[in-house]
């Protein structure tokens, strides 16, 4: 029997996650694009049969891949984001290949994740790119052209967040910065999920917000608050709970995964929703680091094949953390209430001025706007063909919402028109 050959051994005591390096033979690109047969042995086509996978995969050692999720557990609201990504690798590479979960931030922080990923301490991971707008302006430019757009509980996910990859994939620009520091995206700008108020007391109405001491997590966010009247407060998203209960802060955007997962309710029960518009938005990535691009290339191809099983977890985490969150803020004290139309109207506004004002930079391209525009029409389209749809409110969701939904279909669309040029090999 074969040795199980692992990219991060255990090690006992504080060095629970030491690395041991491999040796790097390719360098980062479009999702280790860079590297194709010879060393890196020979792959299979997309879509092959099990078959043929299996005998691609016939003489390469077993590997265990490290990936860092948001989630804090397995009984997380955002495990599935890493649960469904591990169950098809392991599946498709017949076992092969072992995803290693680690939880929240337990490897790196997102402040030092990106070198992680680089020197080999994390082989794949969430990353929050929007919080470093210096390193990645190129990201940062398309993140600030996400929010604004009308929103609703699944397909306005669903759409959003294809959009964003669609588009990523198309932007140099966001490409160039990973390769710039030595890591490959899997999935260069994640949406994620709409945002939300989460108040210690309601604040439908434009007049609420005036002086309101709010949490954000992003610049785009920052400026909106300030925009609408408010007070922004920069502070970590595992110290808002804190912040709410002590009366630090009024209020917290976030998404409602991270409000179920953090208990937010129990501090700050009253959920404000936009429909017509959305508050801005704190977009991830999905990235692989040296490790992964050192792989042979059927082990490459595995793991980006994947995407759909990564997307169907990442849509179970977003949007069915929605329906946890209605049942909650029901069973509380609080309220769940739709922004005013004034809100509404300034964050809007808000949005079309900062859509003007990245156009105008050249940063992506002064031709974002239009490429976003063609972007959101093909996919709500397909959204549509699929047979995706909305039978209520958001306030009802938890009533209407099937949680037997398979996003697979929408993301292997995905993967058959904009990414298999990306394909390693």
């Amino acid at each position: 029997m074969r040795a199980h050959t692992s990219l991060h051994p255990r090690l006992g005591g504080a060095a629970a996650l030491s690395a041991l390096a491999l040796v790097l033979t390719a360098c980062a690109g479009s999702a280790g694009g860079s590297t194709s047969g010879g060393e890196a042995g020979d792959g299979f086509d997309y879509g092959a049969s099990d078959e043929e996978v299996a005998a691609a995969l016939e003489d390469l050692e077993p590997v265990t891949i490290t990936y860092q999720v948001p989630a804090t557990s397995q009984d997380s609201p955002q495990a599935p984001l890493g649960t469904e990504f591990k169950e098809a690798v392991e599946e498709r590479s017949g076992g092969k290949i072992t995803v290693d979960l680690a939880w929240n931030q337990s490897i790196a922080t997102y402040d030092e994740i990106h070198d992680a990923l680089a020197d080999g301490r994390v082989d794949m991971a969430f990353t929050l790119p929007s919080y470093d707008p210096a390193q990645f302006p190129a990201f940062n430019a398309l993140n600030n052209m996400l929010g604004g757009d009308p929103s609703s509980p699944m397909v306005g996910e669903i759409l959003a967040n294809i959009v964003a990859a669609d588009v990523a994939w198309g932007t140099p620009q966001i490409l160039e910065e990973y390769e710039a520091i030595g890591v490959t995206p899997l999935v260069p700008v994640m949406a994620s999920g709409n945002y939300y108020s989460i108040c210690t007391d309601p604040v439908p109405d434009l007049e609420d917000w005036q002086g309101l001491q709010v949490r954000v997590g992003s610049p785009a966010a920052n400026d909106m608050v300030e925009h609408v009247g408010g007070t922004p407060v920069s502070i970590a998203g595992d110290e808002a709970y804190e912040a709410l209960q002590r009366g630090t802060i009024d209020c917290t955007l976030a998404v409602l995964s991270d409000v179920v997962q953090g208990g937010f309710f129990e501090v700050a029960p009253h959920l404000g929703y936009p429909t017509e518009t959305s508050f801005p938005r704190v977009a991830g990535a999905i990235l692989t680091g040296s490790t992964v691009d050192s792989l042979p290339l059927a082990y490459q191809q595995i793991l980006f094949d994947g995407f759909d099983a990564y997307f169907h977890g990442g849509m179970v985490s977003t949007v069915g953390s929605k329906v946890d969150a209605i049942e909650l803020a029901n069973e509380g004290d609080g309220s769940i209430d739709e922004a005013s139309t004034a809100l509404q109207d300034e964050i809007r506004s808000f949005a079309e001025e900062t859509r003007g004002e990245v156009a105008e930079s050249g940063i992506i391209g002064e031709d974002i706007q239009e490429r976003l525009d063609a972007s959101r029409e093909t996919w709500q389209a397909k959204i549509e063909e699929l047979g995706y749809e909305e039978t209520g409110e958001f306030a009802d969701f938890d009533q209407w919402y099937d949680e037997s939904t398979d996003y697979r279909p929408i993301a292997q669309a995905l993967l058959e028109e904009t990414m298999l040029e990306h394909r390693p090999g």
